[in-house]
């Protein structure tokens, strides 16, 4: 799946959780949510300096919580896993690394209970 492919599949499922997602969709979007924030951050620069305060990387942010959440949710279930399993990042540390190991290792091969093979 290409980055353009990916995005454009996320933000279309933007707060669809069950089915399942590949490791270059959630990775692309990472990329894209990455390179947003610092568009946005650079934005919020200029902005301060002319009225104070910045408020796009508030909107960017809260624009892509909910997708970001979402793609989380359908990369767990690709490895067999529930969604739930994204509260680990509440863990200090442990948690996160975790949650990584586990969003970049390989999807199940064919169908399992979340859904058939995207």
């Amino acid at each position: 799946m290409t980055f353009t492919e990916s995005v454009r599949s996320v933000l279309t499922n933007y707060a669809k959780f069950d089915g399942r997602a590949r490791r270059s969709e959630y990775w692309w979007f990472v990329l894209f949510n990455i390179l947003v924030s610092i568009v946005a951050g650079v934005v919020d620069q200029v902005f301060i300096s002319i009225i104070g305060f910045g408020f796009v990387g508030i909107i960017v942010s809260l624009g892509l919580l909910i997708p970001g959440l979402a793609v989380g949710a359908r990369r767990l279930h690709d490895t067999d896993r529930s969604g739930w399993w994204l509260l680990l990042v509440l863990i200090p540390l442990i948690g996160a690394i975790i949650l990584i190991i586990w969003l970049a290792t390989e999807g199940t091969k064919g169908d399992n209970r979340f859904g058939p093979m995207v």
